[in-house]
């Protein structure tokens, strides 16, 4: 993870979805689960966090528009406009916004720089001495409940951004674009006079 800033919600998203989304909720009390009209607002988050999934932190292809304090919640919690607030928005990848589910992990907002890192060539995500202590144990939680450390869908992602690293398709600039820590790992290497580039993909 990486820390973002939350940026300016869309002109048209208090009409198009804060205000419909409350209607929504007066007229329909006894629903489970709010209207989408979050969606459509998708492309405005993707560019708010510049491409990147707000838990893996590397570029994605298609992602969607995750409740930071989980709809599943919110009805518990009598606070079901929050389903409609721009705040509550962060963007994900659509198997870790499945495997957060209902609960509440460390918020991308409050992450600061240097907390997380990647080693290399495993590409196993964690946390620092930098993680404050009272953040540790959420940090810890969120890593495993996402799978950030190692699962198969984030570490195909970190390998094939780090693989056109080594092949030369990305330069150092390019790969912080799509995968900022890889880039970090990358960088702390060079260093330590270690070139990743010398190696085979994958490889040591």
């Amino acid at each position: 993870m990486i820390g973002f800033k939350l940026r300016e919600e869309p002109p048209t998203f208090d009409e198009r979805c804060r205000k419909r989304g409350r209607a929504w909720l007066a007229e329909n009390p006894g629903e489970a689960r709010p209207h989408d009209y979050w969606t459509e607002f998708e492309p405005d988050l993707r560019n708010a966090f510049g491409g990147l999934c707000a838990y893996c932190a590397m570029r994605i292809m298609k992602g969607q528009v995750d409740h930071f304090r989980p709809v599943a919640l919110l009805r518990q919690e009598q606070r079901q406009e929050l389903a409609y607030e721009w705040g509550n928005f962060r963007y994900g990848e659509g198997v870790l916004n499945g495997k957060k589910w209902k609960h509440v992990v460390l918020d991308p907002f409050d992450v600061r720089a240097g907390w997380f890192r990647i080693q290399l060539p495993s590409l196993q995500l964690e946390p620092t001495e930098l993680v404050p202590e009272d953040f540790r144990a959420l940090a810890e939680f969120t890593i495993k409940k996402l799978g950030l450390r190692d699962s198969e869908v984030v570490v195909r992602y970190r390998r094939e951004w780090f693989g056109m690293y080594q092949s030369g398709e990305l330069t150092v600039e390019g790969l912080r674009r799509v995968a900022p820590l890889i880039a970090d790992a990358v960088e702390r290497d060079l260093r330590g006079g270690k070139d990743w580039k010398q190696f085979a993909r994958g490889g040591e």
